[in-house]
């Protein structure tokens, strides 16, 4: 291992070609800034990034992709969570 750093996104090994790789996945930061969209009440912007997973998900799965249940199960629940935000009186049924 590398002295590079392996703190959340940030440089944690250096790759072949000599540049550093992350240690999260681009989905999981497209996720991370969905939320922080909807802490924000920014609810355009979050459906937005929410069509950018699916997107991403409806590719092929590769073959090192072991996490697509959990990732569609993430999606779901993002939907589910902009949903109810955008409609607070219907969740006090």
């Amino acid at each position: 291992m590398s002295d590079l750093t392996d703190i959340d996104d940030q440089p944690r090994e250096a790759a072949p070609s000599g540049a550093p790789r992350y240690s999260r996945r681009l989905s999981d930061k497209i996720l991370i800034a969905f939320h922080q969209a909807c802490d924000q009440g920014d609810y355009e912007v979050a459906e937005q990034l929410l069509h950018i997973l699916e997107q991403m998900l409806q590719r092929r799965p590769s073959v090192t992709d072991t996490n697509r249940r959990r990732s569609m199960e993430s999606l779901v629940a993002a939907h589910e969570r902009l949903w109810y935000l955008r409609h607070p009186a219907d969740t006090h049924q």
